[in-house]
């Protein structure tokens, strides 16, 4: 696909993969709008973006912690009257402690599942404005730190591990994308997922203490250099390869099996209706 005007939407690209993605996509001609939660870091991404010979995105400051601030996000974002071509949610976090949210909601998971749930729901009408969308997913092979969602404690009330946590919110981002591609499967719009395999290099690092400094180590095996892991990202954006595909899960830009429990379609309808209630927002 030809991305020269397109319209790109990234959330948390200003460091790591999402960065390395929003210059690559800018030098491709794309039309990005960047949603940041640090209005500072976001200026100064644009102001990279365009010395690498992209065009000047829109900025939108979102704070994915918080729904009210997803929801007023979406809008500025459909404000613009565009189409959106393509959609990455790649913003994500880990934390080292339970932390909760003003909606409530266990971080991790609020900002890794929650938060993109919403977030697409809201663009649904601007993706399907485009002649041809797509929706891109950054998940990770973290998702076998678990065994499944672990409904019984969702938001980690009864005990906290870091890993199972982090493992869990990309387990679910998986599960979305099989169940959003279901329900998209006769429109213009495909979804995909993916594992980067990037250092992602603020993830954890609103984190304080030993773990966090350990964090980057521990994740080690999973990751890459940014540049590199935004290949697949790139790869789901514009690849014609993959133009007639939906609701899969891809490494190193070819398609891969993730784990059985990524593929349990009940506990991807379970989790659709649990997030649904969480966020408020009932998909049309």
């Amino acid at each position: 696909m030809d991305l020269n005007g397109k319209h790109i939407v990234i959330t948390g690209a200003t460091a790591g993969i999402g960065r390395s993605s929003a210059l690559t996509l800018g030098q491709l001609g794309a039309d990005l709008t960047l949603l940041n939660r640090n209005p500072e870091k976001a200026e100064a991404l644009a102001e990279e973006v365009m010395a690498a010979g992209g065009s000047e995105p829109t900025l939108i400051t979102m704070d994915m912690a918080r729904l009210d601030s997803v929801r007023e996000a979406a809008a500025a974002t459909l404000a613009l009257g565009k189409p959106i071509d393509v959609l990455l949610n790649n913003a994500g976090l880990v934390n080292t402690e339970r932390r909760v949210t003003a909606d409530g909601f266990e971080e991790t998971l609020a900002v890794n599942h929650f938060a993109p749930f919403l977030l697409t729901g809201l663009l649904l009408p601007a993706l399907q404005q485009a002649p041809a969308a797509r929706i891109v997913n950054v998940a990770s092979d973290a998702h076998a730190f678990v065994k499944g969602m672990g409904f019984e404690d969702m938001q980690a009330e009864q005990s906290y591990k870091t890993f199972r946590e982090y493992g869990r919110s990309k387990l679910a981002n998986i599960l979305f994308t099989r169940s959003l591609a279901t329900r998209l499967a006769d429109s213009n719009i495909t979804v995909n997922c993916l594992h980067p395999g990037a250092v992602a290099t603020s993830l954890g690092s609103q984190n304080e203490g030993l773990l966090a400094n350990l964090l980057p180590k521990l994740l080690k095996p999973f990751f890459r250099n940014p540049d590199k892991g935004a290949e697949t990202s790139i790869y789901l954006c514009q690849s014609d390869a993959v133009a007639g595909i939906s609701g899969a899960y891809f490494a190193n830009c070819k398609q891969a099996k993730p784990k059985p429990w990524a593929r349990d379609d009940a506990a991807a309808a379970r989790l659709w209706e649990i997030s649904e209630d969480c966020t408020g927002f009932h998909y049309p």
